[in-house]
């Protein structure tokens, strides 16, 4: 699919595994979240734009390739894609972070936005979306709606597991966006809970229910 990466490398596949099980511990899945996040990051990051700098090594006066502009900007949608922010910024330190909040209506599984703070100039920057679960795909397309308001032009959506049904509603509403998912799991079931997915990503992060 155009502008859609799903990854089929075996050490992503393992840890999604184990995300599914039930009986995995918090501090275990809150783990591989960040593991897999860093894992899919390193292809998501690929074309980062770089610049020759000159630094001294114990050797010598060289040139050599460093992240160029304004870099990179990590945006979760709260609260689940804050579990894996911390496996971008293991790649990229310097990278901002800025924050969405959005819930979720129980009855209509439409989004609702309470909180929004982009790192500026947004503009300038590579936006990288986290969120672990694209269900329906509201919340995504809401959440690239928000940053494309804001001025924010060149942006990724990254999801460890994905329905069907939301890649292709972000697809459509976005489609000059890059997509990365770790997993395209079968359906949504009449909840709109991905299956056979992970339960809810969210509580199993921060161990709430």
């Amino acid at each position: 699919m155009k502008n859609v990466t799903i990854f089929d490398h075996p050490l992503i596949q393992h840890k999604i595994s184990l995300l599914r099980n039930k009986n995995t511990g918090t501090n275990e899945f809150r783990s591989l979240v960040e593991e897999i996040a860093m894992l899919m990051g390193y292809e998501a990051l690929r074309d980062l734009p770089l610049e020759d700098v000159q630094i001294e090594t114990p050797i010598e006066a060289c040139m050599t390739p460093m992240i160029s502009g304004k870099k990179l900007a990590v945006v979760p949608i709260l609260r689940a894609g804050l579990g894996m922010v911390n496996g971008i910024l293991a790649l990229v330190p310097s990278a901002k972070v800025g924050h969405i909040g959005l819930y979720r209506d129980e009855t209509t599984h439409e989004p609702h936005e309470y909180y929004c703070k982009l790192p500026t100039p947004i503009d300038l920057r590579t936006i990288i979306v986290t969120d672990p679960m694209l269900a329906t795909g509201g919340s995504g397309v809401a959440a690239v709606d928000f940053i494309k308001q804001h001025g924010g032009k060149t942006i990724k959506f990254m999801s460890i597991i994905a329905a069907p049904e939301g890649l292709k509603r972000l697809r459509e509403a976005h489609p000059d966006i890059q997509i990365y998912i770790g997993h395209l799991d079968r359906c949504l079931n009449k909840n709109a809970y991905i299956c056979p997915g992970l339960g809810d990503a969210g509580d199993r992060i921060f161990g709430t229910k």
